[in-house]
């Protein structure tokens, strides 16, 4: 389902949400309202990507966005003013949420914004990124929490991690070449972006 959103005091803009031809949408997700979705982006079953409170929310090329899996975040304005403390800010542009290019999001991971998630990044199912920036090349094992931080690039969080202190994702262990699962998300971007391929070519 692909919709607007309803004009509210905290989103006084109607808008439809850009999509490209290239991205392949299924059926049963949600995508409403100031969102933007880049080429070969896959978005699966059941997700939802809600830009009808926080937005804008950006999905860039090539990401995926796995089922069941939530994109929403807190107002970004109110009454027609910016609550910049919601915004985050990348590459010059302000969003609520921002998916980089190649992002995998695995099965029921949240990521709600403020937040966001740099280029060629992993998201390991059912963990939740809130108000947190993950930067690029990282992997965030399945079932963390990341809150209040900054994680830098090229990081690992591993598999069922609170992280809440800035300290703690400053020790954050970085990928190396020994690393078991730092190939994993070339791979899954490359599944991902196939089935978008595939997919439109039996719908058009």
């Amino acid at each position: 389902m692909i919709h607007k959103n309803v004009v509210t005091d905290f989103c006084q803009k109607e808008c439809t949400p850009a999509i490209d031809p290239s991205a392949y949408i299924h059926p049963l997700s949600a995508v409403i309202g100031n969102v933007s979705v880049g080429k070969r982006v896959m978005v699966s079953p059941f997700a939802s990507i809600r830009g009808d409170e926080g937005q804008p929310i950006c999905v860039a090329d090539e990401a995926n966005v796995q089922d069941g899996v939530i994109l929403h975040a807190l107002e970004t304005e109110h009454n027609g003013h910016a609550i910049d403390a919601n915004l985050v800010e990348v590459q010059g542009k302000k969003y609520s949420v921002y998916v980089g290019k190649r992002v995998s999001l695995a099965h029921q991971v949240q990521i709600h914004g403020p937040a966001s998630v740099g280029d060629d990044s992993f998201v390991g199912m059912q963990s939740l990124v809130f108000k947190a920036h993950v930067g690029s090349g990282c992997v965030i094992e399945p079932g963390c929490i990341v809150m209040g931080v900054r994680v830098a690039d090229g990081r690992i969080v591993p598999a069922g991690t609170v992280l809440k202190k800035q300290e703690d994702a400053d020790k954050l262990p970085v990928i190396t070449g020994d690393y078991p699962l730092k190939d994993l998300n070339k791979d899954v971007v490359h599944v991902n972006t196939s089935l978008a391929d595939g997919y439109n070519k039996i719908t058009l």
